[in-house]
C-alpha cells in the first residue's frame, strides 16, 4: 500500500489539551518536563496555554478554549502536518460537553499517525522514548486519509 511520508524535526511541534478536571495533572506533567519540553514548541488550548505560561514561563501557541475550537484548531493543525505530537489528557468517565470535537480530533491523530498521549503514563513513555528528540519519518497510509491518487 503507498502511503504519504512525512519528516518531523528534531524539534518537535507538540499540542497539549485537557479536560477541566485533567487539568491540573497536565499542568504537574508539564512543570516536572519542562526542561525536556522547552526544547520543544508548544501548542495549547486556552486555558491550557495560559496555566502552562504561568507555571513555567515557557511559550505556548494558544488556540481557542476546546469547546470554543480550539480541539478543532489543533486538529486542522494536525491535518496541515503542523503538529507532531499530541498530549491530550481526558477524562473517559466524565461528561464530554464537546464530545464529537474531542472525537474529531483523536481521529484526525490516527489517521496521521502522530503519537498520541491520553494520560500521564503514556505521556512519560513519549518523553523518554529516544525518539523524541530525533528527527523521525511517519508514514500515513493512503487507504485511511485518502490522500493519494
Amino acid at each position: 500500500m503507498e502511503a504519504l511520508i512525512r519528516k518531523t524535526s528534531k524539534q518537535k511541534n507538540i499540542a497539549l489539551a485537557a479536560h477541566e478536571g485533567c487539568k491540573s495533572t497536565l499542568l504537574r506533567w508539564v512543570v516536572d518536563n519542562k526542561a525536556a519540553l522547552n526544547r520543544h514548541v508548544l501548542y495549547a488550548t486556552r486555558t491550557t496555554g495560559h496555566l502552562i505560561e504561568d507555571a513555567t514561563g515557557m511559550p505556548v501557541n494558544k488556540m481557542l478554549s476546546g469547546p470554543m475550537g480550539g480541539d478543532q484548531q489543533i486538529g486542522a493543525r494536525i491535518a496541515e502536518g503542523e503538529i507532531d505530537i499530541l498530549i491530550f489528557f481526558w477524562d473517559p468517565l466524565g461528561t464530554m460537553p464537546h464530545s464529537a470535537d474531542v472525537k474529531a480530533l483523536l481521529r484526525l491523530a490516527t489517521a496521521w499517525n502522530i503519537p498520541i498521549a491520553s494520560n500521564e503514563t503514556t505521556a512519560n513513555f513519549l518523553l523518554q522514548s529516544p525518539l523524541f528528540d530525533q528527527e523521525i519519518t511517519i508514514s500515513i497510509p493512503c487507504k485511511v486519509i485518502s490522500l493519494c491518487v
